[in-house]
């Protein structure tokens, strides 16, 4: 019988590699799997690329996780929050590399790679710095900008539930980000707070 339960962190976590692209479900806080971020710090794992809504907050997850120097780049949208001092700190000495992308361009690079589909154009940021360099078109009376999509070697979500074949339940403002990350990776491992026999 299928059975996708890891027995620890440490478990789910085997085969994680230097330079992954880690894809992280959350919308600050909520719905972010701390504990798994938590196991990657135990790993080892360095020179990682990060997806996430934010750069972290505090002293845990996310935030930890750059304090550690485990992060050589970081793909948000919204780097700088109340309690993000780590982030500030890194990106000022030039220890992090930033790419920033409008929140809902980056669901999308996401949802799109799980949908494989390689690229696709949208109006937002078509008219900002964040297009210099970028392919630009016009459709109607528009500018658009070219996306890739965003793949992830490993996404790491929280659900609210989820039962030994890996289907998962989210619940509220828990759903946020994780589905398109769990989309968009080639491994999925989830922190759930409940578990369905």
């Amino acid at each position: 019988m299928i059975d996708k339960l890891a027995a620890s962190v440490a478990e789910a976590l085997t085969g994680l590699e230097d330079g992954a692209t880690l894809l992280l479900g959350g919308f600050g806080a909520v719905g972010q799997a701390t504990h798994l971020i938590e196991g990657v710090i135990e790993t080892g794992a360095r020179d990682l690329t990060v997806v996430a809504n934010n750069a972290g907050y505090g002293q845990v997850g996310l935030a930890r996780l750059l304090k550690e120097g485990r992060v050589r780049k970081l793909i948000c949208s919204y780097p700088r929050i109340a309690g993000s001092t780590i982030f500030e700190e890194l990106y000022s000495a030039g220890a992090l590399e930033l790419e920033l992308v409008p929140q809902g361009t980056l669901a999308e690079r996401m949802r799109a790679a799980g949908a494989g589909v390689p690229a696709f154009f949208t109006p937002t940021g078509a008219d900002t710095s964040l297009a210099r360099g970028r392919e630009i078109r016009r459709f109607g009376n528009r500018d658009c900008v070219l996306e890739e999509a965003l793949y992830g070697d490993v996404a790491l979500i929280e659900a609210w539930e989820a039962d030994r074949w890996g289907n998962l339940t989210y619940r509220a403002a828990g759903r946020n980000f994780n589905p398109v990350c769990a989309m968009a990776a080639r491994l999925t491992i989830a922190q759930t707070q409940h578990l369905r026999r």
